[in-house]
């Protein structure tokens, strides 16, 4: 197995543009046997459309360099993200510039119509019911939000920290009906909030729900996910290092030359692709300001995915660091 430096490294020598457009990702990803890796794709249940299983969040170091004003760097992360067409870029008002930034550079640069544009809604005003959200502030929040994607109608936008969901997803579903969204859902990475949301994809048709998910964090395994199927709801995966969890557990250990059974050359992929492996996960975005560790999560979006037995030695592997 080659080290994620290497790995990067030959990634960028081939290009960046090449190595992340989909024909290039099958030509250039030749497994063992000299079979092309396919690029891998979900679909939204309900309609059919696929998206890339891989996409890119937009918060933590993202939305650091957002705020710094780091133009040039979002600009070549949307440019890679792009090559991938209908690929997930997620995003929030509340990642700070993040929103506001992505969705200048994007018009400037003629990315929004490559890419899936995925954000959110939440004015609601917080305490232990989760606070009412003002329609008057949560529809200034959406205009925002909508223009700053420069799409005619955004993609996806969904219900952040399920903030006053009766509120916020009957308006989400006004603009819906008027095309202004094309799907709506909600999100959290609360534990505390996940028998609410269990309540809520019960009682509301959702297209999407966003949630953390991670090798060592396999909660919505239980519940969720299953509902999910069971309602036909597509899933955004959160978190799939455990924010930087993950990778102080396997920092100094080497990756098993197992993983390769399953085209997995680093650790990033590792995890990604034990995310990508359950059926209910629609598309994986985690965040990030590297280039080059973009690649290398788009590459988790090949080839092939761990099976069940794959898995228990996944797990048992990371448990045992």
């Amino acid at each position: 197995m080659i080290s994620r430096r290497d790995y990067l490294t030959a990634a960028s020598l081939a290009g960046l543009a090449l190595a992340v457009s989909p024909r290039a990702l099958r030509a250039a990803g030749k497994g063992d046997d000299d079979s092309e890796r396919a690029l891998i794709t979900r679909r939204i249940p309900g309609t059919g459309e696929q998206l890339p299983a891989v996409g890119l969040g937009s918060s933590a170091s993202f939305a650091r360099i957002a705020g710094e004003g780091d133009t040039a760097t979002i600009g070549a992360l949307l440019e890679v993200l792009a090559r991938t067409p209908g690929a997930v870029f997620d995003t929030a008002p509340s990642y700070g510039a993040a929103e506001q930034v992505a969705g200048d550079v994007a018009r400037q640069r003629d990315f929004s119509r490559q890419l899936f544009w995925a954000t959110k809604v939440n004015v609601a005003t917080g305490g232990s019911d989760g606070g009412r959200a003002d329609p008057a502030a949560a529809r200034a929040q959406l205009d925002r939000s909508i223009e700053r994607a420069g799409k005619r109608a955004v993609d996806l936008i969904q219900v952040h920290n399920l903030g006053d969901v009766p509120t916020q997803l009957a308006l989400l579903e006004e603009y819906r009906a008027a095309g202004r969204i094309r799907y709506t859902g909600v999100t959290t990475t609360s534990p505390g909030q996940y028998p609410a949301l269990e309540q809520i994809m019960r009682s509301h048709r959702l297209d999407f729900i966003g949630v953390d998910y991670a090798i060592d964090h396999r909660t919505m395994e239980e519940r969720i996910f299953p509902l999910a199927q069971e309602r036909n709801i597509a899933v955004l995966v959160y978190q799939p290092f455990g924010r930087t969890r993950l990778w102080r557990k396997v920092d100094g250990h080497p990756l098993p030359d197992w993983a390769a059974a399953y085209d997995i050359a680093t650790w990033g992929q590792f995890f990604l692709k034990f995310v990508l492996a359950h059926p209910a996960v629609t598309a994986v975005t985690p965040a990030t300001s590297n280039v080059r560790n973009l690649v290398d999560n788009l590459g988790a979006a090949t080839g092939r995915l761990p099976d069940a037995q794959g898995l228990r030695r996944m797990i048992a592997y990371i448990d045992s660091l």
